[in-house]
């Protein structure tokens, strides 16, 4: 089993609802342990009588939930109940890993049982082992993953009873789980003290965001890139919350587009919150507020129909933002920003916010810009705002946010290598 720096003997936890999938966890705890790994197994069910022994109880699952089992089993709502659990397993989970005895998190289950696995497995920070097997992870599983490192595997058949393909599978989550508790990452090297900026990139941005990280790795920072897909605006989100982020260098964002035009790469509407909270230093630019992304031509809504859209590729149509989407955007943008209890400035590229919105191209529209631009201007309050007359993956703009961000950070984050 896995020693902890606490002295703990970490265990990798299994979590299940044992009335309908004792037999499988059961099998997979078996399995680890034939592989040398310690579990405790955790009983997220409700109803009817678990098929092996739980290490922690279902009982103990909805104490930690703030309720009962028996008042759960009294009001009959299944709903409430995989939420009370999944609120109880998660709180269990944390506190555990807290105190230095989990190793890794693994759960079996169908719909219910990956609402409450993948709660626990949100609970703890990137880097420990999270396997989830699921009978939705062939399908859309970001309601599941969000914004943390967690693996699904798809168990081809439902997880009801073992049978040769069940098995297969089973084992199979269990060898990739003992072989990450086992093979953990190595040591921290002095690279990896390194200041952490986290930054956001779309495709249209990655020229500005590619120049200005390698400005900040010369002056001795580590740049965490983020690809601005919802998913990737929530993670940088979680890490700038957890204090693992010295700055930010926010270019792209455009999932504050797709939150106010209803697209499918909106970020939720606490993105770009974080920073401001924590009073981490951040650069703050408007990369990408040109579009609106949808998948193919086919799933733009029809109230968008006559709008003007851009085939970016079969699975990816972008839709130009509006002068009053503009409006609302920025006003977004700048009434967060001037919530920083840190140092903060926005930087707006007066020639173009993406490579599709400059002259010549398709999104190229002055009016629209315009329209960002003035709503940030009338809402920033006292927050430094840097105007500069090139494009957002011109160089010159780049070095700007760049060098702006070093300027806002303490003096022991600034290091040359």
């Amino acid at each position: 089993m896995t020693e902890t720096t606490t002295g703990h003997a970490a265990r990798t936890y299994l979590i299940a609802t044992l009335d309908t999938k004792g037999a499988e966890i059961g099998f997979v705890r078996d399995r680890l342990r034939s592989l040398g790994v310690e579990t405790v197994v955790v009983d997220a069910g409700c109803q009817g009588q678990p098929a092996i022994r739980a290490d922690v109880s279902r009982e103990s699952v909805f104490e930690a939930a703030g309720t009962t089992l028996s008042e759960m089993r009294s009001m009959g709502d299944r709903g409430l109940a995989v939420t009370r659990a999944a609120g109880g397993v998660s709180a269990i989970v944390a506190r555990d890993h807290a105190a230095g005895r989990v190793a890794g998190v693994l759960a079996v289950g169908g719909s219910a049982g990956t609402t409450i696995g993948t709660a626990a497995m949100r609970s703890l920070p990137v880097g420990v082992p999270k396997l989830m097997v699921s009978t939705l992870a062939s399908g859309q599983v970001r309601p599941y993953v969000r914004d943390k490192d967690v693996l699904m595997l798809n168990p081809i058949v439902d997880i009801s009873g073992l049978n040769r393909v069940s098995r297969a599978v089973l084992s199979e989550a269990a060898a990739a789980m003992a072989g990450l508790v086992k093979f953990r990452a190595e040591p921290r090297s002095p690279e990896e003290d390194r200041p952490i900026v986290a930054a956001t990139m779309f495709g249209v941005t990655t020229p500005c965001v590619e120049r200005a990280r390698k400005v900040l790795e010369e002056a001795g920072l580590e740049v965490l890139v983020f690809h601005a897909t919802g998913t990737g605006g929530q993670a940088m989100e979680s890490l700038v919350k957890d204090g693992l982020v010295a700055g930010v260098l926010d270019v792209t964002t455009t999932e504050i587009a797709d939150e106010v035009a209803g697209g499918f790469l909106s970020a939720g509407p606490e993105r770009l919150t974080a920073a401001a909270e924590r009073g981490v230093p951040q650069v703050v630019s408007v990369g990408a507020t040109d579009m609106v992304n949808f998948h193919g031509i086919e799933t733009v809504p029809e109230r968008y129909a006559k709008r003007r859209l851009h085939r970016h590729n079969e699975n990816v149509t972008l839709m130009r933002t509006t002068p009053e989407e503009n409006a609302r955007i920025g006003e977004d943008i700048a009434k967060k920003v001037a919530r920083s209890k840190g140092p903060a400035a926005i930087l707006l590229p007066l020639r173009g916010v993406s490579a599709i919105d400059r002259e010549g191209e398709p999104f190229d529209d002055p009016a629209a810009r315009e329209s960002l631009f003035g709503a940030i201007r009338a809402h920033r309050g006292s927050v430094e705002l840097v105007e500069i007359d090139a494009h957002v993956n011109d160089p010159a703009f780049a070095e700007a946010a760049a060098r702006k961000l070093l300027a806002l950070l303490p003096a022991p984050a600034r290091r040359p290598r």
